[in-house]
């Protein structure tokens, strides 16, 4: 008598190529959707907001199946459509959507130790006082952006570098020209719980900012207040003319 067990991998068909078992397929069906989620979520960190056909040409999926995953994380709270620029041009149609992470999908992330971190800085301001969380996060900052060396360099090479200094550690931010200046977003924020209780966190990052950059700079939205990603303006001066002879 034949086993009515049902083969473990898959099953043989005279004349037929091998079938892949149900539940087997399903499980590797599930990690690869998975794989692409995260991927999805990464470009939204990285890159966002951002628009479906960017995230389709990034990793190579239709935009059904961009739209499925979006769908998905969109309904759990974690993306949502961003409002549209105030300024749109008067092109034809309507301007693609762009998505990105919400508060809910960052969280999501992970901030490791963040309890642990809150309770340290709380046990810091109790036998320190405000002086002591200042000092801290001065020496934090000054810590992420070490390697930055302003000398001889224009104001948005500089940026570009702080940029990249604080990617390293774990901040995803990247730089963009705006009209006469120069934006520094960082679209990540490992320390943002930490910081919503710390805002010195935030004010000594901008402090930092001014003294590498040497110029006045504007901080416009910040993670800890809620918004998408941080961003500071950073204002380019034109060239000074040398004087007429």
């Amino acid at each position: 008598m034949k086993s009515s067990t049902a083969p473990d991998v898959h099953e043989e068909r005279p004349g037929h190529a091998p079938v892949a078992h149900p539940a087997r397929a399903a499980g590797g069906r599930d990690t690869h959707e998975g794989q692409t989620r995260a991927a999805i979520v990464q470009l939204l960190v990285e890159h966002g907001p951002i628009t479906a056909p960017e995230i389709g040409e990034q990793l190579g999926l239709s935009a059904a199946g961009v739209r499925r995953h979006l769908d998905a994380l969109i309904d759990a709270g974690e993306a949502e459509a961003a409002a549209p620029p105030r300024r749109q041009g008067r092109g034809r149609g309507r301007p693609a959507r762009r998505f990105q992470l919400t508060a809910v999908g960052r969280a999501r992330l992970g901030h490791s130790y963040d309890d642990l971190a809150t309770a340290a800085m709380r046990h810091l301001r109790e036998i320190g006082g405000e002086a002591a969380i200042e000092d801290f996060a001065r020496r934090r900052v000054q810590s992420i952006l070490s390697g930055v060396d302003p000398a001889g360099q224009d104001v948005e090479t500089v940026a570009e570098e702080i940029a990249d200094s604080f990617s390293e550690s774990g901040f995803a931010a990247s730089t963009r020209r705006v009209g006469t200046g120069v934006q520094i977003c960082q679209h990540h924020c490992p320390v943002s719980h930490v910081a919503e209780q710390f805002p010195e966190l935030c004010e000594a990052e901008e402090e930092a900012f001014v003294e590498i950059l040497g110029t006045h700079v504007q901080r416009l939205a910040t993670i800890a207040n809620g918004d998408a990603f941080c961003t500071t303006h950073v204002p380019i001066l034109p060239a000074k003319e040398p004087p007429s002879s």
